[in-house]
């Protein structure tokens, strides 16, 4: 059986500040060699040269290191660049917990693993789905998890292409699946996406023409970042186990568009937070941890039948757009700016919207 979960959020209030993190460990709430990862968002510009993602990667293992985590090197720290709009930056804080009170009830079990190397050449296509998938197993073993409708929210971080990764995969005489580094981070999600879907049975191996184009193929609960500090998928299962025990618990739903907040109260209400029939962020009761969400430009260029120019906008690229309209969605539901909201979600969620993962504390 695995260790019952504390998770905590905290804010990040410069570019390298962990204080948030130093301030858990120093007050006793979690100790630092039991931390097991961090998913959070950073203030840069969640592009390929988003530099913000690793400054924020050292200022926390540097924490981890000098409160004695054993090898902070191999705690996933997942980041998602891009604060647009109201999102502020953070971090949701997993680590396991001695002093949890026992529970026969679902609680929250999370499960890390890293894949093996994605070789540039993978990326967009079928070896990386298997890499993906097998490294989704992996981890759900280690979550205890056996039925995969149990997982509720499965955080990834994959390696995406630069000019250096496609030289290097043409020096060995292979060919990359497209040579614009932007459109790499798109491609690199999605393809992680499948490997997910494939892991819990969601969907069969899809066949490679069908890798970022067939948009009815997608996962319920993927959540997939890329950025170029790693060359394989960092993967973090996060779903329940009966027998756990501990104060929390996940649950998720989807959004159908960029404006379905219901969506987002849905995963919230799947968290085990009971809600009357038109909730109001004060009805949370500072019961909610945080919610995380994946969203993407509707393909059609409409939301509920209104055009918009997200995707022919020449001045500001859709994937600053959206992210803030989304995080204005759900910051309305919640109450709190500080929530995750990452864009490029090819296969994750309907065609237009995305889905949501909430975590709950019911102690």
């Amino acid at each position: 059986m695995p260790e019952p979960i504390e998770v905590r959020k905290v804010a990040i209030e410069s570019v390298t500040d962990a204080s948030g993190l130093a301030r858990l460990i120093d007050d006793g709430v979690i100790e630092a060699h039991r931390v097991l990862a961090v998913i959070g968002k950073t203030e840069g510009n969640g592009g390929v040269n988003d530099y913000t993602r690793i400054l924020a990667d050292r200022a926390f293992r540097e924490v981890l290191a000098a409160k004695g985590h054993p090898s902070p090197e191999s705690v996933p720290l997942v980041w998602s660049g891009g604060t647009d709009g109201v999102l502020s930056p953070h971090a949701t804080v997993f680590a396991t917990t001695a002093n949890a009170e026992p529970s026969d009830e679902p609680r929250l079990s999370v499960g890390i693993a890293m894949s093996d190397v994605i070789l540039p050449e993978d990326i967009g296509r079928p070896a990386m789905i298997e890499k993906v998938a097998a490294g989704v197993r992996e981890a759900m073993k280690t979550a205890g998890i056996d039925d995969p409708a149990d997982v509720h929210y499965v955080q990834t971080k994959t390696p995406l292409l630069t000019l250096a990764t496609i030289e290097d995969a043409r020096s060995r005489g292979k060919e990359v699946v497209t040579d614009d580094t932007g459109a790499s981070m798109d491609i690199s999600n999605s393809t992680t996406a499948l490997g997910v879907a494939v892991a819990l049975g969601e969907i069969e191996t899809p066949s490679a023409d069908r890798i970022h184009r067939d948009l009815s193929l997608y996962s319920s609960v993927a959540s997939c970042s890329s950025g170029v500090e790693l060359d394989r998928a960092q993967i973090v299962v996060v779903g329940n186990v009966r027998g756990i025990g501990g104060r929390y618990r996940v649950g998720h739903s989807v959004m159908r568009d960029a404006l379905d907040a219901d969506g987002i109260w849905a995963a919230i209400r799947a968290s085990g937070i009971e809600l009357p029939e038109r909730p109001h962020p004060s009805d949370l009761g500072g019961r909610l941890v945080n919610v995380f969400m994946k969203c993407e430009a509707d393909p059609s260029g409409r939301v509920r039948g209104r055009r918009n120019i997200m995707l022919d906008d020449s001045d500001v690229h859709w994937h600053r757009q959206i992210k803030a309209a989304v995080g204005g969605v759900a910051a309305s539901v919640t109450g709190d700016p500080a929530v995750f909201v990452s864009v490029a979600a090819v296969h994750q969620g309907p065609s237009g919207g995305g889905p949501v993962a909430a975590i709950a504390d019911l102690g």
